[in-house]
């Protein structure tokens, strides 16, 4: 699930968040964003039972995907499109 919030500025925080154990193991959110770097932005356990991390963006539109442990790729329903290479965001 994707939230956006606006900041001053042209930027925006995007909230990339996941149920807690869909999947089970690490999960970590790649992208453009964060030059495909697994790891970098890791998902965290929340209250309520989900796992969130929070990234600042500038306008345009971003490709990630979500990678979990045994490099296991899938994609987040909620982007705005995805296509063949990952889901796409639009700030």
């Amino acid at each position: 699930m994707l939230r956006r919030s606006p900041l001053f500025g042209p930027k925006t925080r995007v909230t990339f968040s996941l149920p807690m154990n869909e999947p089970p193991g690490v999960v970590s959110v790649v992208g453009d964003f964060n030059g495909w770097e697994p790891g970098r932005h890791q998902l965290l356990k929340r209250r309520r039972g989900f796992r969130s991390v929070s990234v600042t963006l500038p306008p345009g539109t971003h490709r990630f995907r979500y990678l979990a442990t045994g490099g296991v790729w899938f994609d987040d329903e909620t982007a705005d499109r995805a296509d063949e290479h990952g889901c796409l965001i639009d700030i």
